[in-house]
């Protein structure tokens, strides 16, 4: 019985106990960020470990990020960037209206959902 429960609880810690907030994967969340068709980081950001011919140069470099800023903090920039800077044209990943230049299919979507967000976080945070 004992075994279970261990197993049981550990299950539990790595994917978020009920009601809780998913853990993040920083492993998924460097595949988000690097992606051009999902997360859509790196076609504004230089990310570290993808080649600078295949990212953007229009928002700042992420190399450092996770020593600049705490977790709290990266998911503020996340959810609200223009709370930083009036003028960004980031993209909130998570608001589904008021967003300006959205493909058609994107329109009414979250950039990112609830798992997706805290896979990015966890990335994220390993940029330091």
């Amino acid at each position: 019985m004992t075994g279970l429960l261990a197993l049981a609880l550990a299950g539990a810690l790595q994917t978020g106990a009920a009601g809780a907030a998913p853990v993040g994967d920083a492993a998924r969340g460097a595949q988000i960020v690097a992606s051009r068709s999902t997360g859509l980081c790196v076609l504004c950001h230089p990310v570290p470990g993808v080649q600078s011919v295949q990212a953007g140069t229009l928002g700042p470099d992420l190399a450092g990020v996770g020593a600049r800023f705490d977790r709290a903090a990266l998911r503020q920039r996340l959810v609200d960037p223009a709370r930083f800077n009036p003028q960004t044209i980031m993209p909130s990943a998570t608001r589904t209206e008021g967003q300006q230049r959205v493909a058609a299919s994107r329109q009414g979507r979250p950039l990112l959902d609830a798992q997706q967000l805290e896979d990015v976080l966890a990335y994220l945070e390993t940029l330091r």
